[in-house]
C-alpha cells in the first residue's frame, strides 16, 4: 500500500473518531458506557434472576470478555456497511482504493475496542483475578477477528451500495447469530452433540479464545483457533477479489 493511502486511512480514521463525539456531552465516555451498561444489566438478570454459575469466574467478568469482540463486531459491520454510501461524494470525485473506507471505518472501531478494554482490565483488578502472561495472546486472536470482521465488511459495504435493503436483512441475521454465539453463556452449556455450532462459528471460536486467555490463565484451544483463522483467510481471499471486480461500477452507482 502506498504511502499516500496510508496517510489517507490515518485521516478517515481520525475524522470518523473526532466526528462520532465532537457534539457528545460525555463523549469517548459513551465507548465504555455502552458496552459495561449491557453488562450490568445482562448480569443482573443471568446471574442474580437465572442464577447462572459454574463459569469458574463471576458472571460480569465472563459476560464482558464476550460482548467486547461482539460489541466490535457488531458496530463494525453496521459502520462499514454505510461507509461507501456515505462517502459517495468522495467516491466520485477522486479515485482511491475504496477499501481505504471500510478499513479507516474498522480502526475507528478498534479504537473504541481498546477503551472498553480498559474497563476489563479493572474489572480483574475488582473481582481480584490473576494476570497472566497468557492475556497478551489477545492481541493476535484480536488481529484475526479484525480480518474476520474487515472481510465481511467489504462484502456488506459492496452490497449495500447495490441494494440499500441489505441493511434490514443484516439487523435479521446479527440477530440470529448472537444467540448462536456463546456471548452471554458457556459453550459448556449446550449437550455436546450441538455444540459443532460454535466449531464451525468463527465469532464462537473467538470469544472461546479471548476467554480462554484472559480468564482461563491458559493456550486457546488451537485446533478450534485455526478452523477460524482458515475461514477468516479464505473469506476475506475471496471477498477481496469480487470487491475488486465490483469497484470499478461504484463511482456509477453511488
Amino acid at each position: 500500500m502506498k504511502q499516500q493511502h496510508l496517510t489517507l486511512i490515518k485521516y478517515l480514521t481520525l475524522r470518523e473518531i473526532k466526528a462520532r463525539y465532537k457534539q457528545s456531552f460525555l463523549g469517548l465516555f459513551w465507548v465504555v458506557l455502552n458496552p459495561f451498561f449491557q453488562m450490568l444489566i445482562l448480569s443482573f438478570v443471568f446471574s442474580k434472576i437465572m442464577k447462572v454459575g459454574g463459569l469458574g469466574v463471576p458472571y460480569p467478568i465472563f459476560l464482558y470478555a464476550g460482548l467486547l469482540p461482539w460489541t466490535f463486531l457488531a458496530n463494525g459491520l453496521a459502520s462499514s456497511m454505510g461507509s461507501l454510501v456515505a462517502n459517495a461524494s468522495l467516491i466520485k470525485q477522486i479515485y482511491f482504493p475504496r477499501q481505504i473506507l471500510v478499513i479507516s471505518t474498522l480502526l475507528a472501531k478498534a479504537f473504541d475496542f481498546c477503551l472498553a478494554f480498559i474497563i476489563f482490565l479493572l474489572l480483574m483488578i475488582y473481582f481480584k483475578l490473576t494476570f497472566t502472561w497468557y492475556m497478551l495472546l489477545f492481541i493476535p486472536i484480536f488481529l484475526i477477528q479484525f480480518l474476520f470482521t474487515y472481510a465481511l465488511s467489504l462484502l456488506l459495504a459492496a452490497f449495500n451500495l447495490f441494494y440499500r435493503d441489505v441493511q434490514y436483512l443484516f439487523n435479521l441475521v446479527l440477530t440470529l447469530w448472537f444467540y448462536l454465539t456463546p456471548v452471554i453463556y458457556a459453550t459448556e452449556f449446550f449437550p455436546a452433540r450441538y455444540r459443532i455450532i460454535f466449531k464451525l462459528n468463527p465469532m464462537a471460536v473467538f470469544i472461546n479464545a479471548y476467554r480462554q486467555v484472559l480468564l482461563g490463565g491458559s493456550w486457546p484451544n488451537f485446533i478450534s483457533l485455526s478452523i477460524g483463522v482458515g475461514l477468516s483467510v479464505v473469506l476475506w481471499l475471496i471477498v477481496q477479489h469480487l470487491f475488486q471486480k465490483l469497484e470499478s461500477v461504484f463511482a456509477d452507482v453511488v
